[in-house]
């Protein structure tokens, strides 16, 4: 170490030999470093430069790091400037030394940018998975890391950085060309922030509202924000809505209520809007106000059976009597007054408006009417010579749609330079996530017989109503902590079938049923009670021994009775059967013929007999996953349900769909399971294949966070263990649900030899 200043120039200076156009510089970088390096650290930070000219590292990675260094410990600590030396080094190794150099001069502006030592911390710690995972992306990432971090900030940037790293999983190209995109979708989902309602929030109170009201549910899909200039509004079209992913600008509570105002509007449209106008020789002024009394028309019919959508609807009007006299603010007064007979507005186009609308009131159920009043109203604006953009125009107020699915887009009607100038004014593009999988379209799209089948099958998927119930978190092993509120619960009702073909299973396995009731009733898993004063034990009971001595010494005949033993007299367990539901449960069991769900269905039947016939406390429960939004969830059998005909319907009624998202179905069963007043709690789970998800590429992610799922279990005192139906499944279930906790079966005759290990564990621990 040196021992004075001069000296330890000299030494800064030597560590860079062959730089001599950086000598220059060097008196403006050392007096930065004394004053950003306290005492001794200046030293540790002259021995990390000597340290690094001396590795393999390139002449301009040393340079890059010498003059970033002071900067970096001035805006985040002498510990990140520190850290930067060791990360230069790896970096070099990993993805050469062009991206090296890069990161110390990208640190610089992010310590800056981030002025706080922990922020960076969390930035360079991202950066490093980056190294680890996906070195190819390194300096593309760190090219784009400060418009990233003014944009996101830091939990976005990170959110968005492994996001990239699991969507190209093993696929180095993929990860590259999403480290380089530029557009803004794939912001989105990095760009929601904690206090932002988005659209997959609520996408499940939507649909139960909507069925609620006039029991339809159309598919809902999510549009991206758009432009801050032109913010994006509902959208309907071939039996589907769209919804903005998010509403920006609005608090949490008003976008909440924004959302269920859109949803309810466009519910409103697919109900009573029963025809589509054609364009003809209509102008984009004149389309934006035939849709404007459409609006109004379809609002006040939905309001006659609902009156309450009233006040849901009118607190978004916030147009005043007052202000320019633009076409798009005359448009807002004129919406407000059509919604509110009682509001009043000065101006006498709005009046005429309010006027002929209300005159029409019996007429309300005939669309005719919209095209009508909205035309006259048109030429009256058209001839009042007011300002109106089409391209730039966007409906108010914010929850009503674009109304795209009021008008046929391709009528022959309007010459071509007039159509075209309509469709770029009005049409939005569509820029829906290719690589977002589409599960409810089970025909191709270009497929032209097959259109009216397709759509048949968009609503029968959705037809299934749930009720979103708890978010659980997901744990990351990437970034090593649990995302919070990161998984929808949702439950459904269960399907039913016939609960002859559970009875069935009993009658064809009589010897089997016999062996497992057996079991189960000679497992008495409860508390030990100590029985004292025993003829025999394996310890003795000393109170009866000083008994007996007493009486001994007092020449009475002793009682023998002076053992006590541990003896488990009753049964005090609650058992959840948690079934995996999801589409590989439809594969047949190599070797035996049958598919894994009717293995699943025999072997819960089998127990359930068995556990009912005792009077056990137990459920069955099911689940499968369409991502995280939608994570469902099935009640079978609840505990205090008996084991009758419906509960065996519900079993017989299982089939296998989408997904396997474990993680967030054994949070919400071992929640519940807790709740039991028991000695002992039993979580059960049959399954037959890795966690996996449509929504995720990291095969290891959800198997991380299964297992540490498994790890909560333990602090809430539920035992899990799992009955493997995978004969390759040993490696990921060992490694979530440990060793001695998993039995894997590939016939159901296996089940009490198996059935026998899991109570001999539960006694034993």
């Amino acid at each position: 170490m040196a021992s004075s200043p001069l000296d330890r120039k000299r030494r800064l200076l030597e560590a860079l030999p062959d730089q001599p156009e950086f000598v220059s510089t060097l008196d403006l970088v050392w007096r930065q470093a004394q004053s950003s390096f306290p005492g001794a650290r200046l030293g540790e930070w002259l021995e990390a430069c000597h340290g690094l000219a001396e590795s393999d590292v390139g002449r301009d990675c040393v340079v890059s790091y010498v003059r970033s260094a002071p900067a970096i410990a001035s805006a985040a600590g002498a510990d990140a400037a520190l850290s930067i030396a060791r990360m230069v080094s790896e970096t070099a190794a990993r993805a050469g030394d062009r991206a090296a150099a890069s990161l110390a001069m990208v640190a610089s502006r992010a310590a800056r940018r981030l002025a706080n030592g922990a922020a960076f911390a969390e930035w360079l710690r991202v950066i490093q998975i980056v190294v680890a995972a996906a070195p190819e992306s390194v300096t593309p990432l760190l090219d784009r890391s400060e418009s990233l971090l003014q944009e996101l900030g830091v939990q976005g940037f990170e959110a968005w950085v492994l996001n990239g790293v699991r969507q190209g999983a093993t696929d180095p190209q993929k990860r590259l060309a999403f480290f380089t995109r530029r557009d803004q979708q794939t912001l989105r989902t990095a760009s929601h922030e904690e206090d932002e309602v988005s659209l997959s929030d609520v996408e499940r109170q939507l649909k139960a509202f909507i069925m609620a009201l006039w029991h339809m549910a159309p598919p809902i899909r999510a549009l991206s924000n758009g432009a801050p200039d032109r913010p994006r509004r509902a959208s309907f079209a071939n039996g589907i809505v769209r919804l903005p992913s998010s509403f920006r600008g609005h608090s949490r509570d008003e976008a909440s209520l924004l959302y269920s105002a859109a949803i309810a509007h466009v519910a409103a449209h697919l109900q009573f809007s029963r025809m589509k106008f054609a364009i003809g020789s209509l102008k984009p002024l004149q389309m934006a106000l035939i849709s404007l009394i459409e609006d109004a028309r379809i609002e006040h019919l939905a309001m006659r059976q609902f009156p309450g959508l009233g006040r849901l609807w009118r607190p978004f009007h916030i147009a005043m009597p007052s202000g320019a006299l633009t076409a798009p603010a005359l448009m807002a007064r004129l919406a407000r007054a059509l919604i509110d007979p009682g509001h009043a507005d000065d101006n006498g186009w709005i009046q005429k408006g309010q006027e002929m609308f209300f005159a029409e009131e019996a007429r309300w159920e005939d669309p005719g009417i919209s095209r009508s009043i909205g035309g006259l109203l048109g030429n009256d604006l058209g001839q009042m010579r007011v300002q109106f953009n089409a391209r730039t125009y966007s409906v108010e107020p914010a929850y009503r749609d674009d109304n795209q699915g009021l008008w046929v887009f391709d009528d022959a009607g309007a010459p071509a330079d007039e159509q075209e100038t309509i469709l770029e004014a009005v049409r939005f593009e569509r820029e829906d996530d290719a690589e977002q999988p589409d599960r409810e379209r089970e025909t191709p799209e270009d497929d032209a017989d097959g259109q009216e089948a397709n759509r048949a099958a968009l609503v029968e998927v959705d037809s299934e109503v749930g009720i979103p119930v708890a978010r659980y978190p997901e744990w990351d092993f990437l970034i090593g902590r649990e995302r919070p509120q990161w998984a929808t619960l949702v439950e459904y009702e269960a399907s039913e079938g016939q609960a002859d073909a559970v009875e069935d299973i009993l009658h064809r396995y009589p010897v089997l049923e016999q062996r497992i009731t057996k079991l189960v009733r000679s497992a008495k898993v409860s508390r030990p009670q100590r029985l004292r004063r025993q003829q025999e034990g394996d310890r003795l009971d000393l109170d009866a021994c000083i008994g007996a001595a007493i009486d001994q010494r007092l020449g009475d005949t002793p009682d023998p009775r002076i053992y006590a033993r541990l003896e488990r007299r009753f049964r005090d367990l609650s058992v959840l059967l948690l079934l995996d539901v999801s589409q590989s449960t439809n594969d047949v069991v190599p070797g035996a013929g049958r598919k894994v769900i009717e293995l699943e269905r025999e072997a819960t039947a089998l127990l359930a007999h068995a556990m009912a016939g005792l009077g056990d406390p137990f459920a069955i429960h099911a689940f499968c996953s369409d991502t995280r939004a939608d994570v469902r969830y099935y009640r079978l059998k609840a505990f205090d349900a008996p084991y009758g005909p419906a509960a065996k319907r519900h079993l017989a009624g299982i089939s296998g769909r989408f997904s396997t998202r474990m993680g967030a179905a054994l949070r919400h069963a071992g929640r519940e399971l807790s709740a039991r007043m028991s000695y002992r709690r039993l979580l059960l789970i049959i399954s037959d294949g890795e966690p996996s998800d449509v929504d995720v590429a990291d095969r290891r992610y959800l198997v991380e966070d299964a297992r540490q799922a498994v790890k909560s279990m333990a602090r809430l005192g539920v035992d899990v263990f799992c009955v493997g139906l995978d004969a390759g499944g040993d490696n990921y279930l060992t490694r979530i649900f440990g060793r001695r906790n998993v039995l894997q079966i590939d016939r159901v005759e296996r089940l009490p030899e198996k059935l026998s290990m899991l109570y001999f564990r539960l006694l034993g621990s």
